[in-house]
């Protein structure tokens, strides 16, 4: 399975955190099962960061490089991405996870997430 991280998952993954659902984490550790993480996490990270959040402990930085290094694939962000944006709902406001479903609809991939409003939008999301 090609599998798509949103962003909570891979701060609590990289930061060994108990918040990482055990679900979440079979999944992860199943060898054929495809990793991957967005270019819009890692800026999604990088803005609450500098913003002095509390709930992300980890530079961006390193964050990429670990996920790197443990096989992740980045994915980039294309203008096919952002133009199927326009054909999602309007559930909630946080483009970042708009960004990501729309990743996994072009790519092909299961969307990874414990986010249950993200979890309600239709399309190849599985909420761990």
């Amino acid at each position: 399975m090609n599998v798509l991280l949103d962003s909570h998952l891979l701060l609590w993954l990289v930061s060994m955190s108990d918040r990482l659902p055990r679900k979440a984490r079979l999944i992860i550790e199943e060898p054929a099962n495809r990793l991957s993480f967005s270019a819009a996490s890692i800026w999604e990270i990088a803005i609450k960061s500098r913003s002095g959040r509390d709930d992300v402990l980890i530079d961006p930085h390193l964050m990429r490089r670990v996920l790197i290094d443990n096989g992740f694939n980045e994915l980039v962000v294309t203008s096919d991405h952002a133009l199927r944006v326009t054909t999602i709902p309007q559930l909630h406001g946080d483009p970042f996870d708009h960004i990501l479903l729309a990743q996994a609809l072009v790519e092909d991939m299961t969307l990874l997430t414990s986010d249950r409003t993200l979890a309600r939008y239709p399309g190849p999301i599985m909420n761990v």
